[in-house]
């Protein structure tokens, strides 16, 4: 039976679109149909660098297009909801970006509507599918570094300040933690799960325009254990994560989000550390693009290597972490 070829849409042309649609290149049961923008010419520019057949100048167009399987929205953060709940209403598979919302009573409603709907909806967090961040996770479950009792991730850059940034606007969810954040909490979850909102401690330093510009968290889990995290957009920092163990520690790479090499260090072994090597192509967007593509071929409406009980979970952490820090965004940013 010949392998069924996806046709892929994508709302929002930017930064990470391209990274996305650069992934789909390297699949062959992947390819580019549609792209929709506010400004059709954006569309259209987007469209033509990958030859995609369908460009269009309003996301509502993009709805009636023929022959569409499945979109991937990569607008901002304020606009994940209103963009996931239209293609949803209209029967369409979703893949929407991280944070999937901006707030725990958004991204409810969208899990509930992709349930009624029986429409494949997932939250895009390549991280999670990357090879050396799936590898990580099993060497610490497999106890190749005995009980693990921490972790500790980062992931901070610097930019200058710029009031008409998103990164700086509170209009369109800026700050550290959604931003960044969300990638050490999201490897936590991965590792030990969720916490709960009583062990969870969080202090940040904020901007001139109220959104965080660095955050620092930790979370405590039972039988101890700890797990240590960091997002700034004042400073660049390692962008690593390490798993400490009673044996040892995994040390994943800089950038650990998407690694290449992943060391193994046992104490028994003495310094030197086994290193594991991970290589791929492209930025690592292809790997949750096929992982979404077999769930599809299985008839499936959710993964079941990243649950939508996942991202609601992550959503009320993220959750958490603000309201303990003081982090507040305008309130029609959050409604339903």
């Amino acid at each position: 039976m010949a392998q069924k070829i996806y046709n892929w849409g994508i709302i929002g042309p930017g930064k990470i679109a391209r990274k996305f649609a650069d992934g789909l290149q390297l699949l062959p049961n992947a390819r580019l149909h549609a792209v929709a923008s506010t400004v059709l010419e954006r569309a259209q520019v987007f469209a033509a660098n990958y030859q995609c057949p369908n460009a269009f100048g309003s996301y509502q167009a993009l709805m009636d297009c023929p022959d569409l399987d499945i979109v991937y929205i990569a607008t901002p953060h304020v606009k994940h909801y209103e963009h996931t709940m239209l293609c949803l209403n209209h029967g369409i598979k979703v893949v929407c970006e991280k944070p999937f919302s901006m707030s725990m009573a958004q991204t409810k409603a969208m899990v509930d509507l992709a349930h009624a709907k029986k429409v494949f909806l997932m939250e895009a967090l390549w991280t999670l599918f990357m090879p050396s961040m799936e590898a990580a996770v099993a060497m610490a479950a497999s106890g190749v570094v005995g009980d693990i009792h921490s972790a500790k991730a980062d992931f901070g850059f610097y930019t200058p300040y710029n009031k008409t940034s998103r990164l700086f606007d509170p209009q369109l969810g800026g700050g550290s933690l959604l931003d960044i954040g969300i990638y050490p909490i999201l490897f936590f979850q991965r590792l030990f799960g969720k916490p709960s909102s009583e062990n969870i401690q969080a202090t940040a330093v904020f901007t001139r325009d109220g959104v965080d510009e660095s955050c620092v968290f930790t979370f405590k889990y039972p039988d101890n254990r700890l797990a240590f995290g960091h997002s700034t957009i004042a400073a660049d920092t390692s962008i690593e994560a390490i798993i400490f163990g009673t044996k040892g520690k995994i040390h994943i790479h800089s950038r650990f989000h998407h690694a290449q090499q992943v060391s193994v260090f046992r104490y028994e072994n003495g310094p030197e550390p086994e290193v594991h090597h991970f290589p791929y192509e492209g930025w690592g967007y292809h790997f949750e693009a096929a992982h979404v593509m077999d769930c599809l071929d299985a008839g499936k409406t959710e993964s079941d290597v990243l649950p939508l009980s996942f991202t609601l979970e992550l959503a009320e952490t993220l959750a958490t972490v603000a309201d303990k820090i003081g982090l507040k965004y305008p309130e029609e940013l959050l409604k339903l």
